[in-house]
């Protein structure tokens, strides 16, 4: 079977749908959070419109307390599962296209989750449409597998694992091509500072929303007199090459610092805006808990995501460097000051150990940590048949050798007993998940449909 003609046979589908499903501005909203809506009313919208294509191509589907679902065909004991996600992070500002529309130009489709992951995931559905209808007799069951959390800690597959099956194989298509066999342990830290004075000059600090990615933006109030201020913050923003705005009221300083979202999985592709205000308040302010929170930050996050000050390094051959992303910061004279971190750590990391030594250090300074989450790292042997198997798809329909791959970012993959993340980034893209901007490929996008549906017949028929 010529699967990319026949996914070239389904581009027009395909974009209308996507574009569709892009529509639905699907991120999380715990302000309007229930029962009958978990993760809000928009992440529900975007599951019920995907099960429901499902149901209009005749195959089964089932939805799982609002929070997940699967559309399913074929037959047989065994079951192939291919998970993605309909949930995105928020949009941010600066698009030069709307980012819920789905405007298409260049041979690129724009949108939030246009490649993390509601790409990728129509084209795992489309891929499965193309297997139906062209008879193809499967021996195993093919579940397409959507969540609704995964951006925000896949609550979603952890309840739909607590109701249904463990697939016996699977592949998360929300990564890299060829192959991702390495997924790093993704533990949150929250950093913590106290010391407090009844008069704090720093009134508050924000920063982020989301520890999975690098916040783009920063606001503080100091409540100090400072006639020089303005001058040293202009020649900060200047020397660092930013975007940012001060503006006096009485005794308030209003600071606002904007820097470049990325995802937290490589926060050298962003530019933290917090990390940054932190610097330059370093030399400001004077009160203790003001002082505490914005020397920790400085020390420990400025020009250092890999966690040297914080005794967090680490490095291995399978996934290289750990990683760390300040990704939620904020001060309130009430309470003192937190630092949530997204600590992306290698597979053959020593995590206690390590964690004894951030303590250790971080005692010394005055700040406490707490692991807030943990999710270890996932890895699959090279020699395994889905290896091996997927292996043969991608150089069959790429002419390309199926080199393997350790990445940061946490996919579905991890929640399998045996699963990777399959694409649908190929190599040399520019990845732009959680970027301003985000945009699929169209070509590639076709050529990961051919791909999938290649992949379906390799693991659950005869034939390929």
């Amino acid at each position: 079977m010529n699967w990319m003609a026949e996914a070239q046979k389904r581009q027009t589908e395909l974009l209308t749908e996507l574009q569709q499903l892009i529509q639905i501005p699907s991120v999380l909203d715990e302000s309007q959070s229930s029962n009958s809506q978990p993760f809000g009313p928009e992440p529900l919208r975007a599951l019920e419109w995907i099960l429901s294509k499902g149901q209009e191509a005749g195959m089964t589907t089932k939805n799982i307390d609002q929070m997940a679902g699967h559309i399913e065909m074929g037959e047989g004991e065994e079951l192939l599962g291919i998970l993605g996600h309909v949930d995105v992070v928020p949009a941010g500002s600066g698009w030069t296209h709307p980012p819920f529309e789905g405007y298409i130009e260049n041979d690129c489709l724009f949108g939030r989750g246009a490649i993390d992951d509601k790409g990728p995931t129509m084209a795992a559905w489309m891929a499965m449409k193309m297997v139906k209808d062209a008879g193809i007799p499967l021996n195993k069951r093919v579940r397409l597998i959507i969540g609704t959390d995964e951006e925000s800690g896949f609550r979603c597959v952890k309840r739909y694992f607590e109701r249904e099956e463990m697939p016996h194989i699977g592949f998360a298509p929300d990564a890299d091509f060829p192959i991702i066999n390495a997924e790093k342990g993704i533990a949150t830290l929250r950093f913590s500072t106290i010391k407090l004075e009844r008069q704090e000059q720093l009134q508050t600090f924000q920063a982020g929303s989301r520890t999975n990615m690098v916040p783009d933006v920063a606001i503080a109030i100091l409540h100090m007199e400072n006639d020089s201020i303005k001058t040293e913050f202009d020649k900060f923003i200047l020397q660092h090459e930013l975007e940012g705005s001060i503006e006096i009221l009485q005794s308030d300083v209003h600071l606002r610092i904007e820097g470049k979202s990325a995802h937290a999985m490589e926060p050298n592709d962003g530019i933290n805006a917090g990390v940054y205000l932190a610097k330059f308040l370093v030399d400001i302010v004077t009160t203790s808990g003001s002082k505490t929170f914005v020397d920790f930050v400085a020390s420990s996050f400025y020009n250092d995501t890999r966690g040297h000050v914080l005794r967090l390094q680490f490095n291995d051959e399978m996934s290289g460097d750990t990683t760390l992303n300040a990704g939620i910061l904020s001060f309130d004279p009430a309470y003192g000051g937190t630092v949530d971190v997204s600590l992306r750590y290698s597979v053959s990391y020593s995590f206690e150990e390590k964690l004894t030594a951030c303590q250790s250090y971080c005692n010394e300074q005055g700040v406490s940590v707490d692991v807030v989450s943990n999710s270890t790292p996932h890895y699959v042997e090279e020699s395994d048949e889905l290896i091996q198997s997927l292996s043969r798809v991608y150089e069959r329909q790429t002419g390309e050798k199926a080199t393997l791959l350790a990445i940061g970012g946490g996919t579905y993959a991890r929640v399998l007993q045996k699963g990777v993340a399959f694409g649908m980034l190929f190599p040399g893209e520019k990845d732009v998940a959680h970027q301003v901007d985000e945009f699929v490929n169209i070509p590639n996008l076709i050529k990961a449909v051919a791909i999938y549906a290649d992949a379906i017949c390799e693991l659950a028929s005869n034939q390929s």
